[in-house]
């Protein structure tokens, strides 16, 4: 208990750097990927008559008209329903295959007011900043990556030998204890006595999917533990913790490989 104590107090408020909020080089990348639809569909900034606007693009060149899901933050690629002028349900990205569809698309939205009255200059920088908030959206899937590199930079600095992403299948003694639950861990250590089998996660709230996690683990950690050379190690972190400190003590009565941030020092220490 004492020891459970410990380790709750060492737990951290984030592992948020500030390169963590936006991926400015995925954003980019988004933007050039569609620019060049962008700049035609500039010519409809200030148009005094819209329909006749979007005419001229399309006898140029209709697939402009496939990108204008994101000028209302949406990523269609044909699976977003919404109900027609007529109520009816129907695809999002049928809307640009005619030039009817897109001026009920731009009509209906409110673009052709905002396109008409120039409150915005440049679709390709009006983009970018769409794309800057749905980014914001991967933010979640990051915090992990964001443990992860944490995690192996420690390792590098202390020059740990490791392997990340890899598949219980390796081990027939693995899937054995395993069964049908195929496993995919963060980290792979061996020592000359054992091998780490290791995930890695970090928490800055709470909610039910720390008990998932903590119960998942219980499970899995005596199987991969009761095979000779083998000891299932969890690194994680975060005072999300302590909103399911009951659910992590339980665990940690279970799995007796279980370090943060900052006693993570001590697995070092011992496989080295």
């Amino acid at each position: 208990m004492k020891e459970f104590k410990l380790f709750m107090s060492q737990l951290q408020e984030t592992n948020q750097t500030l390169d963590f909020f936006c991926d400015f080089d995925k954003i980019s990348q988004n933007v050039e990927d569609i620019k060049l639809s962008l700049c035609m569909l500039n010519s409809l900034i200030g148009s005094t008559d819209m329909r006749k606007s979007v005419e001229v693009i399309w006898n140029r060149d209709r697939t402009a008209f496939d990108v204008m899901d994101i000028l209302i933050a949406v990523r269609s690629e044909g699976k977003k329903k919404v109900l027609d002028s007529l109520g009816n349900c129907v695809v999002l990205d049928s809307l640009f295959k005619s030039v009817d569809g897109v001026m009920e698309f731009l009509d209906t939205t409110g673009l052709t007011e905002i396109f008409q009255s120039k409150k915005i200059n440049d679709l390709v920088d009006y983009v970018f900043g769409i794309e800057t908030g749905l980014d914001t959206n991967a933010r979640k899937n990051r915090s992990g990556h964001v443990m992860e590199g944490m995690v192996a930079r420690i390792f590098d600095k202390n020059e740990v030998e490791y392997r990340q992403e890899v598949y219980s299948s390796e081990w027939p003694s693995i899937t054995d204890v395993l069964g049908d639950d195929e496993k995919r861990f963060d980290f792979v250590v061996e020592s000359s006595t054992k091998t780490y089998l290791i995930e890695v996660n970090f928490y800055s709230s709470g909610g039910s999917k720390l008990n998932e996690v903590a119960r998942s683990y219980s499970d899995i950690a005596p199987k991969i533990n009761s095979v000779p050379g083998f000891e299932f190690v969890w690194i994680t972190d975060g005072i999300g913790w302590k909103s399911a400190k009951n659910k992590l003590q339980e665990a940690y009565s279970i799995i007796p490989s279980i370090y943060n941030l900052t006693n993570i020092k001590d697995f070092i220490e011992l496989i080295k």
